[in-house]
């Protein structure tokens, strides 16, 4: 069974190349964000999936590694992935889809809740290109209000 790459596996081969990070984390509402720095390695896999291996380091100055997988399911037409990190146990899958200017990538997620109470909540990671460049992605998690609340945003550069 061969498959063949469709316009979207194209579109997540804009990732493939080496970035630093420059990322902004709001750890408490009313706080002032927490910086951070990283660099990433984005491989294809067959052209059907892109593989990215971060290094950087947490909010709290830890070092962190995060590995995410991204691909495209013609069958379901969504985009499929996955996220590990060293800093923490879950496993996040990713289903998503891009906006209607094709520019804008957003995957869906369940995670443990920030309220550290047990629960699991609803998350998204936004992934944007701003060119061929930089590309920003944010995330975010769905409250008990109904309202999105931004707690992460990092832009990424291309490294020349």
């Amino acid at each position: 069974m061969k498959a063949e790459p469709q316009k979207e596996h194209a579109w997540l081969h804009q990732l493939v190349g080496e970035w630093t990070a420059e990322m902004e984390c709001i750890v408490e509402p009313g706080q002032p964000p927490m910086t951070s720095k990283g660099t990433e390695t984005v491989r294809s896999l067959g052209g059907l999936w892109t593989i990215g291996e971060g290094q950087g380091d947490t909010p709290d100055g830890q070092p962190a590694t995060s590995i995410m997988t991204l691909g495209y399911d013609p069958q379901r037409q969504r985009f499929v992935g996955s996220f590990v990190a060293s800093m923490m146990t879950h496993l996040w899958l990713y289903d998503g889809a891009l906006d209607a200017s094709g520019k804008v990538l957003t995957l869906d997620a369940e995670g443990p809740s920030f309220a550290g109470d047990g629960k699991m909540a609803k998350y998204q990671d936004i992934m944007e290109f701003k060119s061929a460049d930089h590309r920003i992605l944010t995330s975010r998690t769905l409250g008990e209000d109904g309202t999105w609340r931004q707690f992460m945003a990092a832009h990424y550069r291309r490294k020349r």
